[in-house]
């Protein structure tokens, strides 16, 4: 019996050191995946100009709404006019088509046989929400350059892009820079409310004329600082795909009643459990596809545990995975996430409602799908009292982009020239952009936002106090400098 544990005991301290060895050979072995770059020389730019041409941008109330095409359409008029004053030679030089209040600007090439390019940006803006203007350190549409940043809704979101490359465009064509393959710059006007009258009609006119895309570059995903634990490296993410979409309309109807006598199933009672059942039992996280492509590329440039947990997922996978999970940012990133967002039942305090009401939504990682989300619901909400419906515009999500192509790597290196500092990998927008409406005019859709943010800086995207800083906004105009120059 000894014998036996001793022998049990030496195998079990082999197979230990064994696996300690993989271990530390994996993560040994491991080596970076980023591409090797000269930093660029840092482009001159009229610095308080630069910021003053976006702060002007800001002060326009384009605010789209889905219900009306010309909401505020004058105040997207006037911005218009502004931007056509602000950047005389893009203006002089390119063509420029009107698409409803959206707006494609065509900067030919000079190699016709050249296959075009395309940036995108939109014109339109998020309310403020009501009662929060106060707590703006500057009003929401002065646009006030103030303490190293550009202070205004759209400053981030996406004014700054779209400035950025006006900007970008406007210096490169005082230089007497000409493109080699042509430029398409295309500006929706409704992107925050969905895109179908801007986004999808160009799309639309470009399919008509033939038009196919070596890449598309939108918005998307930033320059993360002190937000990824375990690299003490900014983190650039160029999203390669973006998540679907999906919200789903719940009903419960009874007989109403009053609240003296309750019955044992209540409406709200019925739409309160079918609500905690969706949201305890979410669809499964998966450390697949994208997310590992992404947290690959990482590994090798994090320091301590995170390395090591990442370069042995064949051993840490759960784990990783469980403490990936607790965070909201990155578990959006594993899975298609739920969330409770709107309820309504009742209106007086003695009264049982006939009826409650309530909507869930879905934002559909890759590899799942719409129907699959539906098929969820119904599973978890295992009542006949409760109906679920799909409501209009849900999509799937988008194709994956590939990161092993020419179109990819132009954009990781653009960053590597720019962002010196930054670790670049692929990644996944967990929300929508125009981006998804030309998939029938390229292969190649990436979505990246030369902007540096923080954990201090994300509530500002939508939120309150949104801004840029300056020094970061050059760096933003440099990037697009930087990809023209580049796409010779």
């Amino acid at each position: 019996m000894l014998k036996r544990l001793i022998y049990a005991g030496l195998l079990a301290l082999a197979v230990i050191a064994i696996m300690a060895a993989v271990v530390a050979w994996n993560t040994l072995r491991l080596s970076s995946r980023q591409i090797d770059v000269t930093p660029v020389s840092v482009l001159a730019l009229e610095r308080d100009a630069v910021a003053a041409r976006l702060a002007g941008a800001l002060q326009f109330r384009t605010i789209s709404d889905a219900a009306s095409g010309d909401a505020n359409a004058e105040e997207f008029k006037r911005m218009q006019a502004y931007l056509a004053q602000a950047f005389p030679r893009l203006h002089a030089t390119l063509k420029r088509e009107m698409v409803g209040h959206s707006m494609l600007f065509t900067w030919q090439g000079s190699d016709a046989q050249a296959r075009p390019v395309m940036w995108l940006a939109h014109q339109d803006v998020v309310p403020v929400a009501p009662g929060t203007e106060g707590n703006w350190h500057q009003a929401p549409f002065d646009g006030v350059v103030k303490d190293g940043f550009i202070w205004g809704r759209g400053s981030w979101d996406d004014k700054g892009s779209l400035v950025a490359q006006m900007e970008a465009v406007e210096t490169l064509l005082e230089s007497g820079y000409q493109p080699r393959a042509t430029i398409y710059l295309a500006y929706g006007a409704d992107e925050e409310v969905g895109g179908r009258r801007g986004a999808v009609e160009i799309a639309r006119l470009l399919k008509s004329r033939g038009v196919r895309l070596d890449y598309i570059l939108d918005e998307g995903m930033l320059v993360t600082e002190g937000i990824m634990r375990g690299i003490s490296r900014p983190v650039a993410l160029i999203g390669v795909a973006e998540k679907g979409y999906a919200s789903v309309n719940l009903a419960v109807a009874t007989a109403p009643g009053h609240s003296s006598m309750p019955p044992q199933n209540t409406a709200i009672g019925m739409m309160s459990a079918a609500l905690a059942d969706l949201e305890r039992k979410q669809m499964p996280a998966q450390l697949t596809g994208v997310a590992q492509d992404m947290f690959d590329t990482i590994a090798p440039e994090m320091e301590g545990m995170s390395r090591v947990a990442l370069s042995n997922l064949w051993l840490f996978g759960p784990l990783v995975q469980r403490q990936l999970a607790q965070s909201a940012g990155t578990n959006a990133m594993l899975r298609t996430t739920t969330a409770l967002t709107v309820v309504h039942a009742g209106n007086k305090d003695n009264v049982l409602p006939g009826r409650a009401d309530a909507v869930v939504n879905f934002r559909i990682r890759p590899g799942d799908t719409v129907d699959g989300v539906m098929e969820h619901v119904k599973q978890t909400v295992d009542s006949g009292a409760v109906h679920a419906e799909l409501q209009a515009g849900s999509s799937d999500p988008s194709r994956v982009s590939p990161i092993a192509s020419a179109q990819y790597a132009l954009i990781n290196r653009t960053i590597r020239e720019v962002f010196s500092d930054a670790v670049v990998a692929p990644g996944i927008v967990i929300g929508a952009t125009d981006s998804r409406h030309y998939k029938d005019v390229s292969d190649h859709v990436y979505r990246f936002s030369p902007v540096r943010a923080g954990p201090d800086d994300l509530p500002r995207f939508h939120g309150t106090n949104e801004r840029i800083g300056v020094d970061n906004y050059l760096e933003a105009v440099r990037f697009y400098v930087q990809l023209a120059r580049n796409g010779k």
